[in-house]
């Protein structure tokens, strides 16, 4: 069995795009550019990524160039031709799921339907001042 679990993040390179299907499905895409490699051999690879049905339709709005995101998905490497009828190859991630990074601070909300609930204003409470733990709290009686 193979499984194929793609995540990454980075900024939209446009402002999502919403098409339709024959019968009336929803689409939204929006591509992502990921880099990969370090200095003078670092590569920047750009994903195309699709987002069916009300999933899709709900987190248009908030699709903004610029917005950073993290993608989950499945990966495929399409091939397509061009005019000139070369063959290339098309990064395309199926998303399962997507998170909206970032917060009022950098311009950016998150909508009501985000995994943290929409909560874009809640702060955790201030921790208490705990001692740190060390290794002399784990005792002698370790399970392994």
């Amino acid at each position: 069995m193979a499984i194929n679990v793609f995540t990454f993040s980075g900024n939209l390179g446009k402002d999502g795009e919403q098409k339709f299907l024959p019968n009336g499905d929803s689409i939204v895409s929006f591509s992502v550019p990921v880099k990969s490699g370090f200095g003078d051999k670092a590569i920047t690879s750009w994903l195309r990524c699709s987002l069916f049905g009300k999933r899709g339709e709900s987190v248009l709005p908030y699709l903004k160039k610029g917005q950073l995101v993290g993608v989950s998905g499945e990966f495929a490497a399409r091939p397509w031709t061009n005019k000139e009828g070369q063959e290339q190859i098309s990064n395309e991630v199926r998303v399962n799921s997507i998170e909206l990074l970032g917060g009022k601070s950098d311009g950016n909300q998150r909508p009501a339907n985000s995994q943290d609930g929409g909560q874009s204003d809640y702060a955790p409470p201030p921790a208490k001042d705990k001692p740190k733990p060390s290794f002399e709290d784990l005792g002698d009686d370790i399970p392994f």
